[in-house]
């Protein structure tokens, strides 16, 4: 009698493990690492998922040596502030504290890469001789990154805005009213910057009410080599 239940039991068993090694097998498992499993009574880790390597802010791509990574993101209507990451530092966002209706400037050392000074100007109801001051005296080879936030141009003058095509820009001479624009330029740049965009404002266009949408701009930046004395 004991021995009739004790071969029944074996058989269940037997059985239960067959029916599993072969519905493992039709879902594609590997019946030996279960086999293994249950023999060393545990169960093999899963391999974990490759991870997305991240390049400094956010890029797809490492730059090369000598180069600067950046990326900028203007402001999004008169509600969520811009953004700027140099080197995958984040100098100017809403995170900080730090950004201001009109324009917001990072300058770095075109040669070191070292954050000179951040700055935001108000081109609304601010004075646009806080930003000339700001803008003439600034040094040969120095970069300059600007990320617009709400209204970018209404106090802006002729002369702001020779300054700026002076730094590289094409834009600047037309910027207007709740414009969006981003620009990464340099004092003594020979040709006009590559690294611009402008969304104007414009009723049928625009994704906010009143403003366009929100530019984004990334990219690698060369630095200067020193000068030679």
């Amino acid at each position: 009698m004991r021995l009739a239940v004790a071969l029944r039991a074996v058989g269940l068993v037997l059985l239960l493990g067959f029916t599993w090694l072969l519905a493992n097998s039709m879902l594609g498992g590997d019946s030996n690492s279960l086999i293994g499993g249950l023999i060393n009574g545990r169960q093999e880790e899963p391999t974990p998922e490759p991870r997305l390597r991240k390049y400094k802010c956010g890029l797809s791509a490492a730059c090369p040596p000598k180069h600067l990574a950046f990326r900028l993101i203007s402001g999004a209507a008169n509600v969520i502030g811009p953004k700027i990451c140099v080197e995958d530092k984040v100098l100017v966002s809403s995170a900080k504290n730090n950004v201001g209706r009109g324009l917001n400037i990072v300058l770095v050392n075109g040669v070191t890469g070292e954050v000179l000074e951040i700055r935001a100007f108000d081109m609304w109801a601010g004075d646009v001789s806080d930003l000339l001051k700001y803008l003439r005296p600034i040094h040969e080879g120095t970069l300059v990154f600007v990320a617009s936030f709400d209204d970018p141009a209404s106090k802006l003058n002729d002369e702001a805005r020779q300054l700026f095509e002076g730094l590289g820009s094409t834009a600047a001479k037309e910027l207007s009213f709740r414009d969006s624009w981003v620009f990464v330029g340099a004092k003594g740049i020979e040709n006009k910057s590559p690294f611009e965009q402008r969304m104007k404002n414009s009723k049928s266009s625009n994704k906010y009410e009143g403003w366009p949408e929100s530019l984004e701009m990334d990219g690698c930046v060369p630095l200067r080599a020193p000068l030679e004395i």
